[in-house]
């Protein structure tokens, strides 16, 4: 892996980690395009710590915030007591389904899932259920229907939620995607299903992020930890941009920009794989 090559990585990530376009589906895509080799899903998972950081970073005061209150009803054995505290426990409970399937299913997410038939079919099947989310959403604006804000969130919010970000194991399928979907079709806002998808995220990619830097240190040795420093940074910074401009976008916008994306890679990729000018894997 050359320079450019990490810098370029860095900004794919960076910029479609946080919208619902999936970040691993262009990692593979865009290096299949210009003929370099896959730079495979543990690269991929760590230069998710710079994005991780960027989320961190953004919603400092608010992780902080949770943090503290939820350690506080460790303390004092009130748990659930103030919304921070029981915001905390949503996410840690919302986060058990993906770090349990991640973990049984391992070798298929970083070996035949990663074919780009794969990609294209969840860039298109997410596409799908995003327009229905996106209908479902009209529906209830149109009867007036109260949409929940971020402190409105319950339990079984957060458990749906969880079991929706397991399909992002997928490549192609999109975290932010999976996860601001099940939002909307369980009458989240689209800010608030952003917000909530993005807190929910820190878990399990910094998880997945330490568990790959040392599971495959020799696989990334290849790649040259510079290299993968240059794209976390990169990543990091540019997924900050990319978290500002979303939930600005999303106050007064939809998700169609996004689905018609979604459809447009999807097909395409499809087409340039049945031709033969790519290979699947």
């Amino acid at each position: 892996m050359t320079l450019v090559q990490a810098i370029l990585l860095g900004i794919i990530q960076g910029l479609t980690e946080f919208l619902p376009i999936s970040s691993t589906a262009h990692i593979r895509i865009i290096p299949a395009l210009l003929g370099w080799p896959d730079p495979g899903a543990a690269f991929t998972a760590v230069i998710q710590i710079g994005t991780l950081a960027a989320v961190l970073i953004y919603f400092s005061r608010d992780i902080l915030r949770i943090v503290l209150a939820t350690l506080k009803g460790i303390t004092n054995g009130k748990f659930f007591e103030t919304p921070d505290a029981r915001m905390g426990w949503m996410i840690i409970i919302g986060t058990i389904p993906i770090v349990v399937l991640g973990l049984l299913f391992k070798k298929q997410i970083t070996g035949s899932l990663r074919s780009l038939y794969v990609v294209s079919a969840a860039m298109i099947g997410l596409a799908v259920l995003l327009v229905i989310a996106e209908w479902a959403t009209k529906q209830r604006a149109l009867v007036n229907a109260k949409q929940k804000t971020l402190a409105e969130l319950g339990w079984l919010d957060a458990i749906a939620v969880g079991f929706a970000q397991c399909v992002a194991l997928i490549p192609g399928a999109s975290r932010s995607g999976v996860t601001i979907t099940g939002g909307l079709f369980l009458g989240m806002t689209r800010e608030t299903a952003a917000r909530f998808s993005f807190l929910l995220s820190l878990p399990s990619v910094f998880a997945a992020g330490v568990f790959e830097l040392y599971s495959e240190r020799q696989e990334l040795a290849s790649a040259g930890f510079a290299n993968l420093a240059v794209a976390t940074l990169v990543s990091g910074i540019v997924g900050y941009l990319s978290i500002d401009w979303l939930l600005k976008y999303l106050r007064t916008r939809t998700t169609y920009a996004f689905i018609i994306y979604r459809f447009i890679v999807g097909i395409a990729l499809l087409v340039l794989l049945s031709q033969g000018w790519i290979a699947a894997n």
